[in-house]
């Protein structure tokens, strides 16, 4: 699998060198420090075990044995696939390069910008990742797991790696299937044999990535047999251990199959603490927040200053919410600083559409004594509530707020009765690497 991935890269040509080409190279010092989990140990890439090579050595002696067209394998369709997107992350960062005077921020601005970018971290390997980086990398980790576990990788292949959510429910159901009928009839070889050739298969099971895989990591062996009322052989995926033990496995793994979930890359936060400062409500966004080009936001920006005098007596209220709506859904993520007590501010970065307790559980996790109870007041007073599972987005939270955090009441008595001093409310973390806004 290693080798055959290095295959990939090898045919792909970049067309520039510089930094941020190459997705296995180290984040930029813009980005957020990679924090490395414990058990990124355990994803160390192994050699194919000697059981391994021998199932290979005898697969490609059956199929030296039985010539037969070339079928298009999952395996094929997945370096095509990967090798498409890894030029295409290439084109794009060469776009991404050419454009930068133009559309996009420009370079000396950088150091003005709230926060550098929008970045998340793979859950596989602990990488920070740029939004154009995370999907590759994901799918790069996904197949490197085949070595060290390829039923996990299968299975996060078939959640992952495909987009329509039917077809990969429609696939597991046929699957399990496939397996239920096993388990019931272990003796009738029909049940342990699927035709490649067989039309729900085709329609239902093949057109899923990772679904061949999974069959195989369940000890299906791909053999030519031939077919009554015809010349060629057929390709055949056949079970050929059956034993009891070997069956309760596979309803281990079926179940594993049937509660996959994709993996998906987890936004980074990004906490930092600032001190006391006025511009605590200044902020200056890099492009990734916005589902619009910087270009297409100054234009709509002139045309709305055009416009806002001519249509202002004319709006109705619907016809304004209806307006702050469609607003609302430009932005993917939202950049909120939350004013505290001392006057310090703590940021973060959240999607538009995390819900209201994302945003206290970020803050109580940033704070000592995160226990106590707190209230959130947003811009015009509006006090937000913990429970309420609403959008930041519905709240008016994009692309960027400003919000108050207050002590509950009783938290503020207990406060004026110890002398009016608090403790220190951020972690030592945070104020370790506290800023001065600009």
């Amino acid at each position: 699998m290693k080798k055959f991935f290095e295959d990939i890269k090898k045919d792909v040509k970049f067309k520039s060198a510089g930094p941020g080409k190459k997705l296995t190279e180290e984040a930029s010092s813009a980005r957020p420090a990679v924090v490395q989990s414990s058990s990124s140990a355990k994803h160390n890439r192994y050699a194919p075990t000697e059981g391994s090579q021998r199932a290979g050595a005898a697969a490609l002696a059956r199929i030296e044995q039985h010539p037969r067209p070339k079928v298009h394998t999952s395996q094929d369709a997945i370096r095509n696939q990967v090798k498409r997107e890894l030029e295409a992350a290439a084109l794009a960062e060469q776009e991404k390069e050419e454009t930068a005077e133009g559309s996009k921020v420009p370079v000396k601005d950088l150091a003005r910008l709230s926060v550098s970018g929008v970045y998340f971290t793979c859950p596989l390997t602990g990488a920070t990742l740029s939004k154009s980086e995370r999907e590759v990398h994901i799918k790069e980790a996904i197949l490197m797991r085949f070595e060290e576990d390829a039923v996990e990788a299968s299975i996060m292949m078939v959640h992952t790696f495909n987009k329509d959510r039917e077809k990969v429910k429609a696939a597991v159901e046929i699957i399990s299937k496939y397996i239920d009928n096993i388990c019931k009839n272990p003796t009738e070889e029909k049940y342990r044999k699927i035709k490649l050739s067989n039309k729900v298969y085709q329609e239902k099971v093949r057109c899923v990535e990772g679904s061949r895989e999974f069959l195989e990591a369940l000890n299906f062996t791909s053999i030519m047999l031939p077919v009554e009322g015809q010349e060629e052989d057929e390709e055949f995926l056949i079970l050929l251990e059956y034993s009891p033990e070997a069956l309760e496995l596979m309803k281990e793994r079926r179940d594993r199959l049937q509660r996959g979930e994709p993996v998906r890359a987890q936004l980074e936060r990004q906490p930092q603490a600032f001190r006391s400062s006025p511009n605590g409500q200044r902020f200056e966004l890099p492009p990734e927040f916005y589902n619009l080009s910087a270009e297409e936001l100054r234009k709509e920006q002139q045309q709305k200053s055009e416009l806002l005098e001519k249509n202002a007596m004319l709006r109705t209220k619907v016809m304004r919410e209806k307006e702050e709506q469609r607003e609302r859904r430009k932005y993917n993520y939202t950049l909120l600083r939350i004013r505290l007590p001392d006057g310090s501010l703590l940021q973060g970065t959240f999607y538009a559409w995390d819900r209201l307790p994302v945003l206290f559980a970020f803050v109580r996790e940033s704070l000592v004594d995160g226990w106590q109870p707190f209230e959130l007041i947003a811009p015009g007073s509006q006090k937000l509530k913990e429970t309420e599972e609403v959008a930041l987005a519905e709240c008016n939270l994009v692309p960027a707020a400003l919000l108050t955090f207050a002590w509950d009441p009783a938290v503020q008595a207990d406060v004026a009765a110890a002398g009016g001093k608090s403790p220190a409310l951020l972690k030592p973390e945070l104020l370790e690497t506290i800023r001065t806004l600009s």
